[in-house]
């Protein structure tokens, strides 16, 4: 064997060795320290504002939570903000504002009539109203169709 075949044959398993190191998922790291910190409220007055407000937010990342039930490290964040504005004496409509403006008419669990959310509201409504129009017809052509071939045939003949 000369040096060069040898050179070779150790580059090769020198790369993959990398190669598989590469392909080898990283561990799990760990996410960046939060504030784990409960809330502290001041009364009772408060925590409930506080739950009835986030109940009635949308988590952004869950999309079908809500932040007070989201488990998501930003409803984390998205909590504590709500605490904070809260705190800042900001009233309900306020910190909505705040984060519909920050993430969109999404974050409302019930978006405001306008709009951008007009066939949100009425869709239901319309497609019910149109599966109330589409039966109706159906069942009068089916219903004309039986009349037409039911009608006694007079054909001379008594029974």
């Amino acid at each position: 064997m000369n040096m060069r075949t040898t050179l070779s044959g150790g580059l090769l398993a020198l790369l993959l060795v990398a190669l598989s190191l590469a392909l080898v998922p990283a561990p799990a790291s760990a996410q960046a320290a939060r504030n784990a910190q409960p809330l502290e409220f001041r009364d009772r007055a408060e925590e409930r504002r506080f739950h009835k407000l986030t109940l009635e937010l949308r988590c952004v990342m869950c999309q079908n939570q809500s932040l007070a039930d989201s488990d998501a490290p930003i409803a984390h964040d998205l909590r504590r903000e709500v605490f904070n504005l809260m705190r800042e004496g900001r009233s309900d409509a306020e910190i909505k504002t705040f984060l519909v403006d920050r993430y969109g008419e999404f974050v409302l669990y019930r978006p405001q009539f306008g709009g951008g959310t007009l066939l949100l509201w009425l869709g239901p409504g319309i497609v019910l109203l149109g599966g109330a129009v589409v039966l109706v017809v159906v069942v009068r052509k089916r219903a004309a169709r039986n009349r037409v071939a039911l009608d006694p045939v007079d054909d001379g003949q008594e029974w």
